[in-house]
This record gives C-alpha cells, structure tokens and sequence, in this order.
C-alpha cells in the first residue's frame, strides 16, 4: 500500500471555508475543507486514496453499516506549537489501536504508515486550521466502515476509510474543572469478551441512554460498572479512569471490556516517571466509596483524547453521593494536565519521544 499515490482535488481559494474564531470552537461543530478517503474492495485491498472537498457520501441504502454495524474510528489532535510548527501526540498508536478495533469488528487491516503518511499529507494541506489560541487544537477523526450493499448477516466486502478534521476548544465548556459523574447500575456497556476493547461505534451507541440519564439529572458522565457482577469498575463514558488513593495512582486492569487509552497508558507512564505507586488492578465501586469516607481517596480524574485530564468532583450512585476530597481539581490531575499538554503543545521538554513533528 505505501507505493500508492494520493492523488490530490483540492478546493479553490475562494471557495474555502471562513475560519471560525479560535476562542469559539465548542467541540466537534466545525469542519476543515477537505478530507482524506480510500476505499476497500475484495480481492484487490486498499485503493484510490485521495485527498478531496469535504463534503456528503454517496451511499446504498443497503450498505452493510447502516445494518450490521462494521464500524470503527479513532481520536487524535495536532497542536500548534509557540514556533507555529504542527504537533501530534503519538499518533502511531492510534494506527495501531485502529488496526486492533479492525480485528475485533472483521475490517481489513490498514497499512499504518501510509495513514500515518495520508494523515500528514492533508495536515500540510490544512494548515491554517489548526487553531493558535490556549486550549484549542485541531481534533482528527480517522475511521472505518462496511459499505457493501446485502442485506445478509455477514462481514463487508467492501469499506471505505476516511479522515476529518475539525478544529476544537475544550471538551467540557467549562474546562480542567470537576465534574459530578452518575454511576451506572442499571444498564452495561460491555463485558469481556465482548467489543469494549474495541473503538468500535457500536460501543457509544450502547453508552447513549446511560448519558442521557445522567445529563438529564445534572451529571456530566456515566461511571461504567462491569457488565456480569455490576460492582468493579470499567471506565468513565468517553475515558479512562484513575483513584488516587493514599499515595497510590489506583486505574483499572485492562481486562477485556476497558479501551486501551493511549492518555491512559501516557498518564502511568509519567506517573511512574514521577516516582509514583502505580496499580493497575480489579477495583470496586464499594472501595472507592469505603475511601472517599475514610479520607483515604484523595483524587479521582478521567483521562482521554478530547478532554485531556477531567478531575471528578463526586460520585452517585443509588440515591448516595460521596465528595472526592474537597471536591476541587487536585494537584496530581492539575501536574498531569499541565505536562501532558505542555508535552503536546511543544511547551516543555519531552523526555519520551511522543510529540510528532510534521
């Protein structure tokens, strides 16, 4: 695949889009003016990557996504730097973690350099979207779905991949500042075995009515519970999720049913790097109220892609509540916040490697 030729249908000058301003983006509202597509076809794999206008797909009705739900995608952001340069943040991961959700949902792999290489083909073409202003970024939406047009329960012989981008402030509206979080002992995600592991579509679509429950009644996401026992904890709605308890960075194990965050794996990795006890184990919903009354839980925070680091101000769960410490942004999430961001944005030392310059 990487012998293939993007071929380029670039929107002219005038007929470009009016930037939005930097300091108004909301999340996930506004889009570039051009994307980048290939298509999959049986028997002859990856084809026609191309880079053009952003706009509608023609589509069958009959195309297996709408009936049979094969559908992946991923999240990542590029960062204008102080020196103007266009930052990503290990973006070779979230190749590899697409291919990994192309696995589990039967799509064809991908080859991930020359997405990586598509990816920055239409970053230098859309340049001038990346915002420049404190917390914006460009946020980019690699994903994948079947496009064969049969109505029979059956894998896709045909898919198309595409990239879109949309420049972006912060997640929340009101930034790094806690949040009241619902948990859920009604409805479940997932359980092991199943596509939670997955950045599968099918997996937000199930989380919805959780959602809707909990922004109906003032909380601003849903804690997942797992799906067979409904006591150990899985994730936070669209994120990851670490106790601080006494001197120990508490996340749950990566057991079959959790997204593999790459914030996450980024969150232990520096918090090692710092010093910090790191545990990666079964945790209930039981010990973290049992340490939030005891004193002994000291932060909680969510961590992912579109909101960085979301520090937790309380639990629900029940008709009972219990505050995490003093119900403000912690310290430990507040350090995290700013070296992850610093990292991403070129504004301090990267002592890993994961800022991509392009």
């Amino acid at each position: 695949m990487s012998a293939l030729e993007i071929r380029k249908c670039l929107v002219c000058k005038g007929d470009k889009k009016a930037k939005p301003e930097w300091q108004n983006l909301g999340f996930g509202k506004i889009f570039t003016d051009h994307m980048f597509m290939m298509d999959y076809d049986d028997g002859k794999g990856w084809h026609s990557p191309q880079i053009l206008p952003y706009g509608p797909l023609p589509l069958d009705p009959a195309s297996m996504i709408f009936h049979y739900g094969q559908a992946v995608f991923e999240g990542m952001k590029a960062y204008r730097s102080p020196e103007g340069k266009i930052l990503l943040f290990r973006p070779q991961e979230n190749f590899k973690r697409l291919n990994k959700s192309d696995d589990r949902m039967c799509i064809p792999h991908i080859d991930e350099a020359f997405a990586l290489k598509a990816l920055i083909e239409l970053l230098k073409i859309e340049a001038d979207w990346v915002p420049t202003v404190p917390n914006t970024a460009l946020y980019i939406r690699p994903f994948v779905f079947a496009t064969q047009p049969s109505l029979g329960v059956n894998t896709s012989l045909s898919y198309k991949f595409l990239i879109i981008l949309s420049p972006v402030g912060s997640y929340y509206a009101a930034g790094l500042q806690p949040v009241n979080i619902l948990v859920e002992d009604e409805y479940v995600r997932t359980v092991r075995g199943g596509i939670g592991t997955a950045k599968a579509s099918a997996n937000y679509a199930t989380s919805l009515k959780s959602q809707q429950k909990a922004v109906k009644n003032g909380y601003a996401q849903v804690l997942w519970l797992d799906g067979l026992e409904r006591k150990y904890i899985d994730e936070v709605g669209t994120m990851n999720v670490f106790f601080l308890i006494n001197e120990e960075l508490v996340t749950p194990e990566l057991n079959g049913s959790i997204l593999p965050g790459i914030t996450r794996a980024s969150v232990i990795q520096l918090a090692k790097y710092w010093g910090v006890n790191v545990s990666e184990r079964r945790l209930s919903i039981n010990e973290i109220f049992v340490a939030a009354e005891n004193d002994s839980l000291k932060e909680a925070f969510g961590c992912g892609t579109a909101a960085v680091i979301t520090p937790i101000k309380a639990f629900y769960m029940g008709g009972k509540s219990v505050q995490v410490a003093d119900g403000c942004t912690g310290s430990f999430a507040q350090k995290l916040y700013d070296q992850l961001t610093g990292i991403q944005c070129g504004k301090i030392a990267d002592p890993f490697g994961w800022s991509y310059p392009i």
